[in-house]
C-alpha cells in the first residue's frame, strides 16, 4: 500500500473516499486524480491497480493517491478489493473510472443530492443525457448499452437510463456488508441491486461523457457477462 493511506482527516463534516480501479492507464490516471481533487474537499483517493505494466502505479502515487493491489482480474473484484480499506469515517464513495472520461465537476452535486436526500442511497452519472463527446462512445456500445439498459430495466425492477455508468456516489453504509460476487464489468448491475435491497433509491444526474485516454477495456464480449448478471440478479 502505498505511504499516503489513511491520511489525517481535516475539519469538513462529510468525508468522502474515491475508489479508481486502474489497468494500465498510464494516459489518463494522472488527470482524473488531479481533477477530482480541484473538485472534492475531505476526500482520499484509493486506486486498486490490477498488476498494471506501465507507469499507472508511479503516476497515481505521484498525485497523492493510495494504492492497494487486487489479487484477481477484473473491475468487481478490484471494488471488493476496495471495500476492505474503506474508512470507518467515510461518509460516501466515489467510483470512477480511470480514463478521464467522466469529469468530476459533477461531483460536488451528486454528493448534495445525498445530503439533502437520506432516502437516496446511491447518485448516478447517466452519459446519455447529454452530449456526448464525438468518439466518446462508438455506435455498437452505445446500443448495445441501451439493449442492455431495456433488459436491465425490464428484468430487473430498476428503471435507470444509464445502469451500466462508471460514475457514482454511494452511501458508504451501503458498502460496508456487500460481499461482491460480480468479478468484471457487471459488478454495476449487482451494485444497482445492493442499493434497492438496502432500500434506498437511486437517483440519476446528466453528466457529459469525454474521449477517452488509453486503451479501451470494455469489449462486445463483456456484454455477455452483464447479460447474465441482470438475469442473476432477477432471481435474487
Amino acid at each position: 500500500m502505498g505511504s499516503n493511506m489513511m491520511s489525517q482527516e481535516n475539519s469538513h463534516s462529510c468525508l468522502t473516499q474515491v475508489v479508481i480501479a486502474a489497468l494500465n492507464e498510464e494516459p489518463g490516471v494522472g488527470l482524473t486524480i488531479t481533477e477530482l481533487s480541484e473538485n472534492l474537499h475531505s476526500h482520499r483517493v484509493l486506486v486498486v491497480d490490477g498488476n498494471s505494466r506501465d507507469r499507472t502505479v508511479e503516476i497515481a502515487k505521484d498525485n497523492g493517491a493510495d494504492i492497494v493491489f487486487q489479487d484477481g482480474v477484473g473491475k468487481g473484484d478490484a471494488i471488493s478489493k476496495a471495500l476492505k480499506y474503506l474508512n470507518h469515517s467515510v461518509d460516501y464513495v466515489v467510483l470512477t473510472d480511470a480514463d478521464y472520461t467522466y469529469p468530476a465537476e459533477y461531483v460536488p452535486e451528486m454528493i448534495e443530492i445525498l445530503e439533502r436526500n437520506p432516502h437516496v442511497g446511491m447518485v448516478c452519472g447517466n452519459r446519455f443525457s447529454r452530449q456526448i463527446d464525438e468518439g466518446a462512445v462508438r455506435s455498437s456500445f452505445y446500443f448495445g448499452n441501451k439493449l442492455l439498459a431495456f433488459a436491465h430495466n425490464l428484468l430487473n425492477g430498476i428503471t435507470l437510463n444509464d445502469p451500466l455508468t462508471g460514475l457514482r456516489v454511494i452511501r458508504a453504509e451501503i458498502l460496508r456488508d456487500w460481499t461482491v460476487r460480480s468479478r468484471g464489468f457487471d459488478v454495476e448491475v449487482e451494485l444497482n441491486h445492493q442499493v434497492k435491497r438496502q432500500g434506498f433509491k437511486i437517483v440519476e444526474v446528466p453528466i457529459k461523457y469525454r474521449v477517452r485516454l488509453g486503451e479501451k477495456k470494455l469489449k462486445i464480449k463483456h456484454g455477455a457477462t452483464i447479460l447474465k448478471r441482470i438475469l442473476l440478479e432477477t432471481t435474487c
